[in-house]
């Protein structure tokens, strides 16, 4: 089994497609499934479940996926390794939505401009999937929030997954956000609106808007249902409407051109890290991480 027939499997299982994994490739496309069809042979098994659309990883692709995942990471990771001094290669880097439009453009615009060799590879989520995807080593790094309150320094990064280390980069304000109609909101026991527009389960923030928002009472908690949104575009698109309340930090609510016409109310701090394996670094990550220092 080699590393390059490796990244043609892995280029078709996310491409679901010969002819895009080559285009990705810049590889003629009879060449992949050559290759991909010599590793069926080789280990035995079908990786791929082929029809006239799209081909679907078969449950033993599925678990191949996961090695190969890992293989070429540790591969691109010993790459640098070579080259410690110069960052080069691929950073594979995760971010809460929020994050990438208000923390992330200017470190990774500096960035850029100072090692335009690298190639920076950007995933949004939330919070759990991007723990979850560094620890499987499909991302090199991810920016997060940490679900327990306090100062950061007090904070067990290890509590979000073992063998994970990391780095304090701010503090967001969080906020609930509901429409300028409704009812004055001076705590949960006066939010009327029964729906909370967020993203799905594994999102730092939902959990900690589900959290306030139960403090006001049993009844709150038997009541309250969940709308989940795949933007915050969507979240307060929701909330203008006078569907839901939402949750955003309040840095990403003054992006939004009708900000003032929302009501807030302040709900809690949460701590932003940058997150990655325990004893993996690079000369690409170490750069990336200094641009963090200074947002």
């Amino acid at each position: 089994m080699e590393l390059a027939e490796l990244e043609i499997f892995r280029a078709v299982a996310r491409e679901q497609s010969i002819t895009r994994a080559a285009r990705v490739l810049d590889r003629v496309q009879s060449n992949v499934t050559t290759r991909v069809k010599q590793l069926e042979e080789s280990l035995g098994v079908a990786l791929f479940q082929r029809d006239s659309k799209k081909m679907t990883l078969t449950p033993e692709g599925q678990r191949l996926l996961g090695y190969a995942e890992q293989m070429l990471a540790l591969a691109e990771e010993a790459r640098q390794s070579m080259r410690a001094d110069t960052p080069s290669g691929t950073l594979r880097v995760g971010s809460m939505e929020s994050s990438a439009a208000t923390l992330l453009p200017k470190p990774l615009g500096r960035y850029h401009a100072a090692w335009p060799d690298v190639e920076l590879d950007l995933t949004t989520g939330t919070t759990q999937s991007l723990v979850d995807a560094v620890l499987d080593r499909r991302l090199d790094c991810a920016v997060v929030a940490h679900p327990g309150k306090g100062a950061a320094r007090d904070l067990d990064i290890a509590e979000m997954g073992a063998g994970l280390e990391g780095t304090f980069i701010r503090t967001e304000e969080l906020v609930l956000v509901l429409p300028a109609t409704h009812p004055k909101v001076r705590g949960p026991q006066d939010v009327t609106l029964r729906h909370l527009a967020a993203f799905a389960r594994g999102c730092t923030y939902r959990r900690c808007a589900e959290e306030w928002l139960e403090e006001g009472g049993d009844e709150v908690r038997r009541s309250l249902s969940v709308m989940e949104m795949p933007s915050y575009h969507a979240i307060l698109a929701s909330v203008a409407a006078g569907s839901a309340v939402g949750i955003v930090p309040r840095a990403l609510l003054a992006l939004h051109p009708d900000h003032a016409e929302f009501q807030t109310v302040p709900v809690r701090p949460a701590n932003t890290f940058l997150v990655k394996r325990a004893g993996f670094t690079t000369s690409a990550f170490e750069a990336f991480q200094r641009e963090l220092r200074h947002v």
